[in-house]
């Protein structure tokens, strides 16, 4: 499985990344570990905020780059549950990806 993510940083900035091993990932970010996103390196992660489930790399690869193109608001928006198809619809096959975090 491979997951695409979104984390909240202590200057309420969301970072957005995605990765096979969703806890790992998530420990590497807050240790601010060497293999850890530059990003994340320099801005304090608080939490993770939202998490999508899919089958394939390419897929998760892809809603992290739209996720990516999306405003802060719209953003917020799908951490606080908003369906991906309302952003998303004709860009990605929204039904290949399962929300496992609210």
């Amino acid at each position: 499985m491979y997951y695409t993510y979104m984390l909240r940083c202590s200057d309420n900035s969301i970072y957005t990344g995605m990765t096979n091993d969703l806890e790992k990932r998530l420990n590497t970010h807050m240790a601010k570990d060497k293999a850890g996103a530059k990003y994340t390196k320099s801005h304090e992660v608080l939490g993770m905020e939202a998490a999508w489930q899919t089958k394939e790399k390419s897929l998760a690869c892809k809603l992290e780059y739209q996720i990516k193109t999306l405003t802060k608001q719209q953003k917020e928006d799908l951490i606080k549950g908003e369906k991906l198809s309302v952003y998303f619809k004709g860009k990605l096959d929204c039904r290949r990806y399962k929300r496992i975090m609210e």
